[in-house]
């Protein structure tokens, strides 16, 4: 039978509703497998939208960009096992935590200042190919650490890697913001943390088992797997398309339509992607003033009036997310765990191989509800359980309770909800809010000030925890508990919601702090709740 519309059946029901017959005739044809499958249809068809949403080309553009963030992770997952393989120290006469914090935080030094090149290098040749440039260079630095016979060519090797670093991670880190549509936004931007998750894991792992090879492809073999991934990496991104919201930045509109398109997007959703972008358009050329045109300095253009507000918040949060010691404990965590009580080299890397399993689990379940959490209470909530976790490994350390069992497994829990809490929430947020706070002029810029900022504390930290820990066993943890309540302190204060925000609201969002905000709410609910003075007839008051 042909199939029938709805249109038709409600027809054939007010036409013949008064006939038996033909009711009975209605009936068999609503129970016809045509109308059944056209009913089915509208029920399936929210489902498959949902479908076709994550097969968009946009998708696959983000899991490749985000190759870099596995080489960012699997370099800090494997680097901090590698210090202390036995066949690396015999090879490098390996004896003093100086050292050992140098071999570990030089490849951040070069990255840190090759990071600040990265925002003008992604605003004039194109994010992608800023990126792949940082691939290739990332792949020769660890081919020199492979093939390194001394320390001075294992530092060249690092170093060189670190610039690599620099270039790749904020500029695939705006690229993935620029071809995410607004509604997927955090959750595709989460996919960056993603890959730097599963790269720690795959550090953790792969080092525990080369551990047992007897010679230097025990260490060898991870700088060379890196070098293979980073390479691939700079090959894939130069046939990835251009980010359409620089192509329009740098006066191409035509190629950022069809961009757009390339990307996966329907004619309806690029057009409204576009119009998004116009609108940014006119609000940066509203932001930026006629001194700052003549400069041509998007650096100066983040100090400007308008935006120093975000630059300044960006920067702060930035740093403070290496300061709380999530990479003195990423880098470290075999060391952590063994003077936790875990006495084989074996368990260690057992143990440090589960958190970074933890972070892969977590990130992958926080993806999914990145763009339904605020930034801001995120940050203030996972900084609490941040902050409590450190003091309290300071404090079980201080006070001795580490010398009985109860107290060594307290510490080994403490770091691993120390993990799960960072992983949820300051791991996520920080980098989506540095970027999208600002505007399309000023995001790359900001993004690589930011991730500079990031590396310079991330030095610091990586540097002067072997030493730290070589003194005071509680000093360190009492120290990244303290950043990490000032950090809370701090997003209470200053700290916008820019969840779900439009560009064109960021204005006034960063207008009046919270802080500012709360105070003015709280006064308005003092006047609702204070007593009213009954009035008095006129006269009343007068004695007779």
């Amino acid at each position: 039978m042909a199939s029938t519309s709805i249109a038709s059946v409600e027809n054939i029901a007010n036409a013949h509703v008064d006939s038996d017959a033909k009711l009975a005739e209605f009936v068999d044809e609503i129970n016809t497998g045509s109308y059944a499958a056209e009913q089915q249809l509208k029920r399936d068809l929210p489902v498959l939208r949902r479908f076709d949403k994550y097969r968009r080309k946009y998708i696959l553009c983000s899991i490749l960009a985000s190759l870099s963030a596995w080489c960012f992770g699997f370099d800090i997952g494997s680097i901090g096992p590698i210090t202390i393989m036995p066949q690396f120290i015999k090879q490098y006469d390996l004896h003093s935590p100086t050292i050992q914090g140098l071999i570990v935080s030089s490849i951040l030094i070069t990255a840190s200042l090759a990071s600040l090149a990265a925002g003008p290098l992604a605003d004039r040749f194109s994010r992608t190919r800023t990126a792949a440039l940082g691939g290739a260079v990332f792949c020769v630095g660890s081919i020199l650490a492979a093939a390194a016979s001394n320390l001075a060519m294992l530092f060249v090797g690092r170093c060189v890697a670190g610039v690599g670093k620099g270039l790749f991670l904020s500029s695939a880190m705006v690229y993935l913001l620029e071809i995410a549509p607004t509604h997927l936004r955090g959750r595709l931007s989460c996919t960056q943390q993603l890959f730097i998750t599963f790269g720690l894991a795959s550090g953790y792992f792969i080092s525990y088992g080369t551990v047992n090879i007897p010679s230097s492809l025990s260490y060898r073999l991870l700088f060379a797997l890196q070098a293979l991934v980073s390479g691939v990496y700079a090959v894939v991104m130069l046939f990835l398309p251009h980010s359409p919201r620089w192509l329009r930045h740098v006066g191409r509109i035509d190629d950022s339509g069809k961009a757009w398109k390339s990307l996966g997007y329907s004619t309806a959703e690029a057009e409204k992607e576009q119009e998004v972008e116009r609108r940014e358009i006119n609000v940066e050329e509203a932001t930026v003033t006629s001194e700052q045109r003549r400069e041509g300095s998007t650096f100066s253009m983040l100090f400007s009036k308008e935006i120093r507000k975000r630059t300044a918040l960006g920067v702060f949060l930035m740093a403070m997310q290496q300061a709380c010691g999530i990479d003195g404990v990423l880098y470290y965590a075999p060391v952590l765990f063994k003077q936790a009580g875990l006495s084989s080299t074996t368990a260690s890397f057992l143990a440090s191989g589960v958190s970074g399993l933890l972070n892969v689990v977590l990130t992958i379940f926080t993806q999914f509800f990145a763009d339904k959490w605020g930034r801001r209470s995120s940050m203030i909530n996972g900084g609490v359980v941040i902050a409590g976790s450190m003091l309290t490994i300071g404090t079980l350390y201080a006070s001795g309770a580490t010398d009985q069992a109860a107290g060594r497994w307290a510490v080994i829990v403490l770091i691993y909800i120390f993990v799960v809490a960072f992983t949820m929430s300051w791991a996520v947020v920080n980098r989506i809010y540095c970027s999208e706070i600002q505007p399309m002029n000023t995001r790359a810029a900001a993004t690589s000030l930011g991730q500079c900022a990031n590396w310079v504390v991330n030095w610091i930290i990586a540097f002067s925890t072997p030493l730290f820990l070589a003194k005071s066993s509680s000093g360190p943890y009492f120290l990244f508990g303290t950043c990490s309540a000032l950090t809370v302190v701090v997003c209470v204060l200053f700290q916008p919601e820019s969840r779900g925000i439009s560009l064109e609201s960021l204005e006034s969002v960063f207008a009046v702090s919270p802080w500012r905000r709360m105070l003015s709410r709280a006064k308005v609910r003092a006047r609702r709740h204070e007593p009213s003075i009954p009035l008095r007839p006129l006269g009343s008051d007068v004695v007779a």
